[in-house]
């Protein structure tokens, strides 16, 4: 694992971009047509990824199946970025908060007030793997941009002495900065428009990853079916508007047919689903649901001798 150094001016993500380098000169019009070309490239990055991006979610919704869970590890804009992707799971597909998590260097406090100081510490990285009891059957996901942040190098250390299984996401090439993982996923877009600045290119392509990687995984755990989010929470009068559409939808109700059901269901769309295709009563379809890992389609073979959908 490489070393840190002083000296970053190597680094694909430190060069100066020379389509910007008259930035302020531009008219705003053709500094907003810069920006829009040069984001061009995290749609390519992402493509060429395309093939790690797939065992990624392979091996953690494996992870996740056994028992495990998942950590995004990051300091600054990667670490906030963990962090939100983290904290939209339990709505969206009603997971416990605890099975996917986002560890950011400085804890709570820096996602609104920077403390990249705290970055260049391994031992705290090292630290937090031991207070979240990172296991083997985890997965931990060091995010940097740049690739050298200290802070997600002694994470990731510390998961692969537990038995984890390790993700690294950073946005220069390997030949750059090396470092042992399971699955090494890099997406180089460039030298920023503000050069240094990874909030831009480095960030975008960096939620990119992060929202194919917590949906590719949580479709795997079947919490999805075709594109409709069936384990939605439904947790507020946006959500609830949701679910009603989603079974309305998928069925032959109105929308206040629709409502009876998913109150009957507990206002579990997925549970409603199947209470409603099977005609089974809320226990029958609970139960065919956790006899199938929570996977719909899967349950309705079970009960009706029928493919899904």
């Amino acid at each position: 694992m490489t070393n840190p150094i002083n000296d970053r001016g190597y680094l694909l993500t430190e060069q100066i971009n020379p389509n910007s380098q008259h930035l302020d000169q531009l008219s705003t019009l053709e500094m907003v047509r810069v920006f829009n070309q040069e984001d061009q490239r995290t749609v390519d990055a992402i493509a060429t990824a395309a093939p790690l991006m797939a065992e990624a979610i392979d091996q953690t919704a494996a992870a996740l199946r056994a028992g495990g869970r998942l950590f995004y590890v990051g300091a600054g804009t990667s670490g906030r970025l963990g962090v939100l992707d983290a904290a939209e799971c339990p709505p969206t597909f009603c997971t416990p908060p605890e099975l996917v998590q986002g560890i950011l260097a400085g804890g709570a406090p820096a996602l609104l007030k920077s403390s990249e100081a705290l970055e260049d510490l391994p031992a705290d990285g090292a630290t937090a793997m031991a207070t979240h009891q990172i296991s083997a059957l985890d997965v931990v996901v060091g995010i940097t941009a740049g690739g050298t942040t200290p802070y997600v190098h002694g994470a990731l250390q510390e998961a692969n002495l537990r038995g984890a299984t390790t993700i690294f996401i950073a946005c220069v090439p390997a030949d750059q900065v090396d470092i042992e993982v399971d699955i090494d996923l890099r997406l180089p877009v460039g030298p920023e428009v503000l050069a240094g600045s990874t909030r831009l290119k480095s960030g975008t392509v960096t939620k990119m990853a992060l929202n194919i990687l917590s949906t590719g995984v949580m479709v795997k755990l079947g919490k999805v079916y075709g594109n409709r989010m069936v384990d939605v929470s439904v947790t507020n009068t946006k959500l609830h508007d949701r679910a009603l559409r989603i079974i309305a939808a998928l069925t032959d109700l109105s929308r206040d047919e629709a409502d009876t059901l998913l109150v009957s269901s507990d206002q579990q769309v997925k549970l409603a689903l199947l209470m409603h295709w099977a005609n089974l009563d809320k226990e029958a379809a609970q139960l065919a649901l956790e006899q199938n890992d929570g996977n719909l389609r899967q349950a309705i073979v079970q009960v009706s001798g029928k493919p899904g959908g």
